[in-house]
Order: C-alpha cells, then sequence, then structure tokens
C-alpha cells in the first residue's frame, strides 16, 4: 500500500512539473500582473464577500444566493485549511520552476496541498450556482481564474488545485444536503366558473371598511368612478361592520358582493357572499390583501377587468370553530378562513418583521424580528389532535403555501381541499438554542424543531391555560380550543384569466 502510495505520488510530481514548465514558457506580459493581482484580491475570501455583497443589494433568490456561497465557502475554507494542510504536507513551487518576475510576494508557507484560494472559489461559484444557476454560471469564469492564477503565480502545483476545486464543489454540495435549495413554486392553477358581469360595477354591492390599512378620504370617490353603476357604502369605526356587510349583501338588485378592506373583513364578506350565494369581488384595500393577491386581483384595475368581464373562479374556505370562557360554560363561535390563523408568537413575529421590513428589506427583517421575538418569547402547551408539544408557532393555512418551510408566502392553488399545518415546537432539548442557531444559518425549513403536514381537519386544545389566536389577522383572546375544517368549492370570486 505504501509502496502504491509512492508511485502514485511521483506520478502526481512527474505531471506537475510537466504542467508547470508549460506555465513557464508562456510569453510575459500584461497578463502576468492581471493573475497576480486576482490572486491577490480573492485572499481571506475578499473576493467572495465583495461579490456577496453586491448580490445581497437584490432581496429574493439572488441574496439567498449570496449566502449560501458565502456559508459554502467557510465550509471549504476551514476543511481545507484546518484539516487537509496538516495532513498533506508539500512544499510549494520554488523559483527554479518558473520566472521569478511571476512569482506571489510573500510566498505562502503553509502547506501546498490542498489550494485554500481555489476551494474557496469553487465552493462559493457552486453554491451560488446551486440556488441562481445564472450568478453560478457569470462567477464561474471568475472562480477558474482564480484557480489558475495559484499555479501562474507560483503558489500552487496544479494537483493542489485540482485538489482544493474538488474539495469546493464537495463542500458546496454537502452544505445543501443540510440547507436544501428551495424548489420553484408551482404554476398557477384556478377551477374557473361564470359569474355575473358588472360592466361599470352593474348589479355590484360594495362594502367599505374605512379602517383598512390603505383607505383614505377619497377611496369612496375613486371606487365610485371606476364603478360608476355600483352600490357603495363606507362603514365607519362606529358602525357595526357585520350588520353592515349583510345589508350590502341583501340590497336590491345585487348580483355581486365587493369588499374593500383587511384580510379579517374579506373574511366577513366572504361568509355573507356564500351564504347568499353571491360570487365575490375583492378589491386590494389592506395592508398585505393576501387573499386579493393570490385571487389575482392585487391592484383594481385587475379587479375592475374580471368583474367586466364576469371572469371567476372557485375557492375553498376554512371553517374555524372556537370554544371560549368557562369550561363548564364553553361560548362557541364559528368564523371564516380564508388565509391564515396563528397562535403563539407568530403575531409578535410579524408585526415586529413590518417594523422593520422598510429599513432591512424582508429577508433580514424575518431574522432579526425572529430573533427579538424569540428571545424573549416563552412556548405555548397545546394539544394538536391529541398530541401534546410545546410550541412557539402552530399556524394552520387554508390551502397549500409555498415555500414548504416554516415562511408562507404564496398559494398558487385556491382549491386544493388542505389545511397547511405548520408548527414549531420546543419539545427538544436546547430548544431555544436550536431554535436560534436554525434562525441565523437559514435552516429553520429542515430543523427538527420545525413540523410540517397537511390535513382536512385540525383540533388544538390549550389545556388549562388559554391561548391567544389570531384568524386571518384578527385576534381572539382566550381561546380554550379550535377545530378547523375545510368546504371545498364553496366561495365564487372574481379572478382575471390569463390572456
Amino acid at each position: 500500500m505504501q509502496n502504491t502510495w509512492r508511485r502514485s505520488h511521483r506520478w502526481i510530481s512527474r505531471l506537475d512539473r510537466y504542467l508547470v514548465r508549460h506555465v513557464s514558457d508562456l510569453p510575459g506580459g500584461n497578463h502576468d500582473a492581471f493573475f497576480r493581482r486576482l490572486s491577490a484580491s480573492a485572499n481571506h475570501g475578499k473576493l467572495w464577500i465583495a461579490a456577496a455583497a453586491a448580490m445581497a443589494a437584490f432581496p429574493g433568490r439572488p441574496r439567498r444566493a449570496a449566502l449560501h456561497g458565502l456559508i459554502a465557502q467557510a465550509v471549504a475554507s476551514a476543511v481545507t485549511n484546518g484539516v487537509f494542510k496538516t495532513l498533506l504536507p508539500r512544499a510549494r513551487p520554488l523559483p527554479e520552476h518558473l520566472p521569478v518576475f511571476r512569482f506571489v510576494h510573500p510566498q505562502p508557507t503553509s502547506s501546498s496541498m490542498p489550494s485554500g484560494h481555489s476551494a474557496s472559489a469553487v465552493a462559493f461559484a457552486v453554491g451560488t450556482g446551486l440556488v441562481q444557476p445564472v450568478i453560478g454560471a457569470v462567477l464561474a469564469p471568475v472562480a477558474a481564474g482564480v484557480a489558475y492564477s495559484r499555479v501562474h503565480t507560483g503558489a500552487h502545483w496544479p494537483s493542489d488545485v485540482f485538489f482544493g476545486s474538488a474539495l469546493g464543489a464537495g463542500a458546496a454540495l454537502m452544505t445543501r444536503a443540510w440547507w436544501p435549495v428551495r424548489p420553484p413554486f408551482p404554476d398557477v392553477a384556478r377551477t374557473w366558473t361564470t359569474a355575473a358581469e358588472l360592466p361599470g360595477g352593474m348589479g355590484l354591492s360594495i362594502v367599505v371598511n374605512t379602517l383598512g390599512g390603505s383607505f383614505t378620504e377619497e377611496t369612496a370617490a375613486a371606487l365610485q368612478e371606476v364603478f360608476p353603476k355600483a352600490h357603495i357604502t363606507s362603514v365607519h369605526p362606529d358602525q357595526d361592520l357585520l350588520r353592515e356587510i349583510r345589508l350590502a349583501a341583501e340590497h336590491p338588485g345585487t348580483r355581486a358582493l365587493g369588499v374593500w378592506g383587511g384580510d379579517g373583513t374579506v373574511g366577513a364578506a366572504a361568509a355573507a357572499a356564500v351564504e347568499r350565494s353571491l360570487p365575490l369581488l375583492v378589491l386590494p384595500g389592506g395592508t398585505l390583501n393576501h387573499f386579493a393577491r393570490d385571487a389575482g386581483t392585487g391592484s383594481l384595475k385587475e379587479a375592475v377587468a374580471a368583474a367586466a368581464r364576469g371572469e371567476a373562479a372557485l375557492a375553498d374556505i376554512g371553517i374555524v370553530t372556537v370554544e371560549r370562557g368557562l369550561a363548564g360554560s364553553p361560548e362557541r363561535a364559528q368564523l371564516t378562513m380564508l388565509n391564515t390563523s396563528s397562535i403563539g408568537l407568530y403575531p409578535n413575529f410579524v408585526r415586529r418583521r413590518e417594523q422593520l421590513q422598510p429599513a432591512l428589506g424582508k429577508p433580514l427583517a424575518g431574522v432579526v424580528a425572529m430573533f427579538r421575538t424569540f428571545a424573549a418569547g416563552t412556548p405555548t402547551t397545546l394539544t394538536v389532535d391529541g398530541r401534546r408539544h410545546k410550541v412557539w408557532i402552530a399556524y394552520v393555512g387554508r390551502g397549500r403555501y409555498y415555500p414548504r418551510d416554516h415562511a408562507p408566502l404564496f398559494r398558487p392553488v385556491m382549491d386544493d381541499g388542505v389545511l397547511d399545518v405548520r408548527m414549531i415546537t420546543a419539545d427538544e432539548s436546547f430548544a431555544r438554542l436550536r431554535l436560534l442557531w436554525s434562525v441565523l444559518t437559514g435552516t429553520v425549513a429542515t430543523s427538527r424543531i420545525t413540523h410540517l403536514s397537511e390535513a382536512t381537519r385540525v383540533r388544538i386544545d390549550a389545556g388549562g391555560s388559554p391561548m391567544a389566536l389570531a384568524v386571518d389577522g384578527e385576534a381572539l383572546a382566550g381561546v380554550r380550543s379550535v377545530e378547523y375544517t375545510v368546504r371545498r368549492r364553496t366561495l365564487a370570486y372574481y379572478s382575471p384569466q390569463p390572456r
């Protein structure tokens, strides 16, 4: 075995010297200065940190790609410099092997095998490309140039560069194993149906909640301008919103119910529309407009076009049965859920994230908000479908949300018949440390503290301590138990068909 290794080592050394001689025979020129500068720019990962900073300026996939590349680079650098340079000591090339004017100064003193620069370069390029292939393709020639510069400047033998590059690629692939790249979102799919055509808003009754996040004094007038034939009711804080929605739905000649307000208002209007078999036109009058965005009416222009053409689709609705009050004489109420419901620290997390988002951007704001929320918060003990958990967050979505991790953002199908159940638990030892570490490394989705499932019925009991519950952004206190069910394709809503 030892003789085999010696023979392999001699063969690799001869190949290295053969390749270096060919590099040595290259004529001198401006390219020598270029490769020296390129090699120096990658010292201590400066080149890749600068690239990551530039990518982080663009939210979404470029920012995630930058983070993934930096983590892969850190792993590659640690393994290369901390492990293999100790296990594989090797002398670097000498001035007799290359022209002196090409040698990097000062010459590194650590082991030549493997090349740390090559490992970091390839790790960053591959790690970035796993998330954003276009950026990875742009970085690939830069990484290759850094790797070659280590031979051109006499810092490494070619085999050092090949081995370091392999380590870098392996580090990037390894990080993908514990931090999977998010798969692409599925295409939007609708179950189309027919609804009343409402040219100019004829036959449309609109309820405007003046407490809606985007309401201004001009809102009602603007709606009357785009729907000149519609019946519009503005509901002020001192009025009964549910009563005004019912009156609007029962207004003579009403063929469709419109609503301008937040998701809680939209949910109340949806219940009235379903009860009276009316199609619902959701206008973007809230702060986040979750349902309007998923329905395709995230702008007033889209909503007007869909209503005028009578284009509509079917959606499921969630039924939330809430039990409150004393154990001996509970009070029961039934709510309509169009989007999501949450228990635990999620409402506090969302509030902090929205406060920080204008200054930090959504991804970084989410990390900071989660740290603040969970550092000070305590888990809630809940029984979920008969199983007891200590829960930081329990989240139930009406419909399958994407991405399939802890942060639901997008719902491409509105009638899939499922409840999307997500929990972040504190059942494991060192629960708070596990949570903070997974947030810091972006691995909440793959951590043992995260539980993802789907169901058609979910029951959650609070035990002896009543819980705080939020349904479509509306909070309820003192809840003893809650049960979620789905009613398939019950709500007809206006949605523009693709052209």
